[in-house]
Formats: C-alpha cells, sequence, structure tokens
C-alpha cells in the first residue's frame, strides 16, 4: 500500500475517533480536551496503535488550530472592553500570576529543568482555560451571576499577559539571548500598542476590509488575514497566536460576530487535531514517572486558584458563596497551557519530561475543573454562615 492512501487511512480514523470521543464528551457533560489528549496519547509513542503517517499534517494543522483558537479568543473582546478589564482586574490579575506561577516553576527547578524549563512550567500553571471556563458558566446558567463579570475580568487580564509572555517565552527557547529577549519583548509590545490604538481608532475599516455578504469570500478573507499576520508576526519575533489574537480584537460588531459563526466548526476541527498532535508527541509510557507531580499541581493550583477568585469576588463586594464560585470557575487548564508546552517541546529547549507533566496536568485539571465549578457550592455550603437578617425597627450603634 503507498504511503499516501496509508495517510489518509490513518488520518480518517483518527478524526473519526476524535469525534466519538467529542460525543461520548457531549453525553457526560465535560469538555472534549481530556478526551482528545487521551486519543493523541492512545495513537503516539507508548500508545495502543503507533500511528507515524499523520505525524506532517498533524503539526501544521496543530499550528493552524493554534492560530484560529486565539483568533476567535480576540474576536470575543473590543479594544475598549479589553482595556476596561484590565483597570477593573489588573491587582486580581498579578496576585493570579503569582499565586499560579509559583508551584509550576518550583516544580520544574526541583526536577532539574533549570530556568527555561521553570518559565514553561509556570506559564502552564498560571493561564486558566477561558474555553472551559466560558462553557462552564454558560452550561450552569451564571452568565448574568454577579461573580460573573469578575471571572471574565481575570480571564480578560490572563489573556492580555499571555500576549507579553509568548514572546518572551519563544525568544527564551530560542536561546536569543538577554538582549535579544529584551529586543523580542519591545517589539511585541509596541505590536500590541499599535494594534490595540488601530482596533480603537480604525476597527471600523478593518471590519470593512475583510467583511462579505458572499460567505466563501468572507471565509476565504478571515482566514487568509488571521494565516497572513499570523506569519508576519513570527517573522518579527512575535508569536504567530498572539498575531492572531491582535487580528481578532481588531475586527468589530457584525464582522467579529459573523466570523465567529463562520470559523467555528473550522476552529474545532483543527484545534481537535492541535490536541491529538500534542499528545502524538507525548510518550505514554513516560507518564507514570510524572504522575505524582501533577497530582501535587493540581492540588496546589486549585487551591491557589480558588484563593484568587475567593478575594477578587470579595473586592467587588461579592458575598461568600458568589467568592466560592468565582474561586471554581478558574480552576481548569486546557487550550492555552498545551499551546505553552508544545512551543518548549518543539524547541527541543526543555526535557521530554515536560510534554508527559504538562498533558497529565491537563488532563487532571481539565475534568476538575467543571467538576469542581458544579458542585462546589453545595461542597461548601455547610461551612459558609448565613448573614443574619436587621431586625425590623432596630437602630444602629454608631
Amino acid at each position: 500500500m503507498d504511503q499516501l492512501a496509508v495517510t489518509l487511512i490513518e488520518l480518517g480514523a483518527v478524526v473519526f475517533v476524535l469525534g466519538l470521543l467529542a460525543r461520548l464528551a457531549g453525553r457526560v457533560g465535560m469538555s472534549p480536551i481530556p478526551f482528545y489528549l487521551l486519543g493523541g496519547l492512545g495513537f503516539g509513542a507508548g500508545g495502543i496503535i503507533q500511528l507515524d503517517g499523520v505525524r506532517e499534517f498533524s503539526h501544521l494543522s496543530g499550528e493552524i488550530g493554534v492560530i484560529l483558537l486565539l483568533l476567535m479568543l480576540g474576536l470575543e473582546y473590543t479594544a475598549d472592553e479589553l482595556f476596561t478589564g484590565l483597570r477593573k482586574s489588573w491587582q486580581a490579575g498579578v496576585l493570579d500570576a503569582v499565586l499560579n506561577a509559583i508551584p509550576g516553576a518550583a516544580v520544574a527547578l526541583l526536577l532539574g529543568w533549570g530556568p527555561v524549563g521553570a518559565l514553561v512550567m509556570a506559564g502552564v500553571t498560571y493561564i486558566s482555560s477561558s474555553g472551559i471556563a466560558a462553557k462552564t458558566l454558560t452550561d450552569l446558567g451564571r452568565l448574568g451571576n454577579r461573580e460573573t463579570p469578575v471571572v471574565l475580568s481575570v480571564l480578560v487580564f490572563e489573556d492580555l499577559a499571555m500576549a507579553v509572555y509568548l514572546p518572551i517565552l519563544t525568544a527564551t527557547l530560542a536561546g536569543v539571548g538577554f538582549f535579544g529577549g529584551l529586543q523580542a519583548v519591545a517589539i511585541a509590545l509596541a505590536v500590541i500598542t499599535v494594534v490595540l490604538l488601530v482596533a480603537m481608532k480604525h476597527g471600523q475599516r478593518v471590519s470593512a476590509i475583510v467583511h462579505s455578504e458572499n460567505a466563501e469570500v468572507f471565509l476565504l478573507t478571515v482566514l487568509g488575514a488571521a494565516l497572513l499576520v499570523a506569519g508576519l508576526a513570527s517573522a518579527l519575533q512575535v508569536s504567530a497566536a498572539v498575531g492572531a489574537f491582535m487580528l481578532g480584537i481588531a475586527i468589530s460588531g457584525a464582522t467579529a460576530h459573523n466570523a465567529t459563526r463562520m470559523l467555528e466548526p473550522l476552529r474545532d476541527l483543527f484545534a481537535a487535531i492541535f490536541f491529538v498532535a500534542f499528545g502524538l508527541s507525548t510518550d505514554a509510557t513516560s507518564i507514570p514517572p510524572v504522575l505524582g507531580w501533577a497530582l501535587l499541581l493540581a492540588v496546589a493550583t486549585t487551591a491557589t486558584k480558588m484563593l484568587t477568585g475567593w478575594w477578587a469576588a470579595g473586592r467587588a463586594g461579592i458575598g461568600k458563596p458568589g467568592r466560592v464560585r468565582a474561586g471554581a470557575a478558574l480552576v481548569a487548564r486546557g487550550e492555552f497551557s498545551i499551546v505553552i508546552a508544545g512551543l518548549a517541546v518543539a524547541s527541543g529547549a526543555v526535557p521530554g519530561q515536560m510534554a508527559a507533566l504538562a498533558s497529565s496536568y491537563v488532563l487532571i485539571m481539565a475534568v476538575l475543573g467543571p467538576l469542581i465549578a458544579r458542585f462546589i457550592e453545595s461542597w461548601v455550603k455547610p461551612f459558609i454562615k448565613p448573614r443574619k437578617a436587621p431586625v425590623a425597627g432596630a437602630g444602629t450603634s454608631a
């Protein structure tokens, strides 16, 4: 059998299995991300069936998946919303970064992975999954809750932090040195600033350039623009994913809504292949030695995210049940953590064990996050004392 036929058969089998896994995830009310990762582990080295024919295709498709993930994340925000969210949440965002980056960095140093490994693992444990958080809040009917804007503000701060973190990480992994890293950060900040200013002043013009009443023309224009901007960003030593995120922010109004609707199936397809590709690059037999560390990180960073949400919601004057719900909504990790680990593993600058640790950690957190969000209030309700209602006619003392 020729190589093309083998590749097509393997690719068809992988995509078909992904469909079955997504259906299973929907039936049990969970994010499909852990199922996709398990699928990749099953098809990779040390898995049940090793497929080599789809590796080259899955690598490029995975890169497109990351670009579409970040593009559509950017489409959810306008420049004004980003600035408003940053102004409201910067203190909670800083606390979030410190509390949740330290455990990952500490474990990397304990395992002897050095400063580069510490930088990577700090990002893996820091960033919550915006996708899982948004889906969980929607499924539980909590979009109208008082604590939800607090949660979204923290997620916005994390997304902006990633726009700065990813160029730093890319430069560090490339080994460009301290001054090269500073140059990469300066370029990234300049690009982000220019794009945000363009989005605020000329967002309608950007939207008009990519908009079309013809669905085919619209899809090709938006997708082509995303890949072009991502490639140019990468050429400037800025993360391709950040370039796509910035383009999403620049597109606004009805154009952003239509782009989201049309790109969603493509995003789901390529993102699924991205998670499978990461699983394929991870040797399943390397997971058991790091599983204990993954569980330790899961416990530690669940506690730190809960503390972040509790503190942020408390500053907004929200009661104890809402504070608990805010913390629980931030627990899940997912797409961004895998993006960070994938960049590191592909560079060859970190040990292969990191892929195993990141996979195990994200598997645990992607499952644990929605479960905690669903049940946390009933678990802690006996420990939360209700406020006493004021006695009618009672005076107040000075």
